[in-house]
């Protein structure tokens, strides 16, 4: 699914995270631990509700600078320690939304002992909504919450 890429309507994050791919399903599936990680600093969540099923609720409420972001969206896939693809273009009920931005895949692949190969794609539905993702800073946003989800995953057991 996530081999056929449209650069033009894909972004992709890859890089090789200090966390077997367990953990990081974990810290993905666990709102207590995705609060701790998913947005970059200092924003932060301060809601989150999962229900891990395909069609569950994959809500988010984020604090960004003092403005409150709701992000609701459902679950399409869930492979437990391999893969997690969620969109927001339904919410729960598989109820259409009215401006659906995105849906991503999340991989997780060994790439060692305790080492995971963390693979994002995002796609989108139009080569503008792509552009104005990675002009809003897809690369550098998603890059650092990598970085937050590999330095909290350490403290994390499998």
């Amino acid at each position: 699914m996530t081999d056929d890429l449209d650069p033009t309507l894909d972004l992709v994050l890859e890089r090789e995270i200090a966390a077997s791919p367990a953990v990081l399903y974990t810290c993905w599936t666990v709102p207590e631990h995705l609060m701790q990680w998913f947005v970059p600093k200092p924003n932060r969540v301060i809601a989150c509700t999962l229900d891990l099923r395909p069609g569950g609720a994959c809500n988010t409420t984020f604090d960004v600078g003092g403005t409150v972001m709701d992000n609701n969206g459902i679950y399409l896939e869930l492979i437990p320690n391999e893969k997690i693809v969620f969109t927001d273009s339904y919410t729960a009920g598989w109820k259409p939304t009215a401006d659906p931005f995105m849906t991503a895949i999340i991989t997780f692949a060994p790439a060692g002992p305790g080492r995971t190969l963390y693979r994002a794609v995002v796609r989108h539905r139009t080569a503008e909504a792509a552009k104005s993702h990675a002009d809003m800073g897809f690369f550098e946003g998603w890059g650092a919450v990598a970085s937050q989800l590999e330095a909290y995953a350490q403290g994390i057991q499998p």
